[in-house]
């Protein structure tokens, strides 16, 4: 059983900047794939961001250029630095496993609002 626990979340203003933290339970060396996913309002879950075990990175194209996903394997730790963020980014943040999805862990609420 893998455990995730998503942190960094907060209420930023357009255009300020988060890091999101995904803590994992296990090693994160032996997961090929990472993601970060977000839930806005009324809308589905998206996968907005993806990170493979040799650092290939890709994006949803509505943050590309905005987000950086990134890993450490030493700290079992994911990472989403976002920047000029934007209102419609506001949703709760959650990370997984792609390819071999875990239970969801309590997500972490971005709000981006003036």
């Amino acid at each position: 059983q893998v455990q995730l626990v998503e942190s960094g979340g907060g209420l930023v203003q357009p255009g300020g900047s988060l890091r999101l933290s995904c803590a994992v339970s296990g090693s994160i060396f032996r997961i090929i794939v990472m993601g970060w996913y977000r839930q806005a309002p009324g809308k589905q879950r998206e996968l907005v961001a993806t990170v493979t075990s040799d650092g290939t990175t890709n994006y949803v194209d509505s943050v590309k250029g905005r987000f950086t996903i990134s890993r450490d394997n030493a700290k079992n730790t994911v990472y989403l630095q976002m920047n000029s963020l934007k209102p419609e980014d506001t949703a709760v943040y959650y990370c997984n496993r792609p390819r071999f999805p875990s239970p969801w862990g309590q997500g972490t609420q971005v709000t981006v609002s003036s």
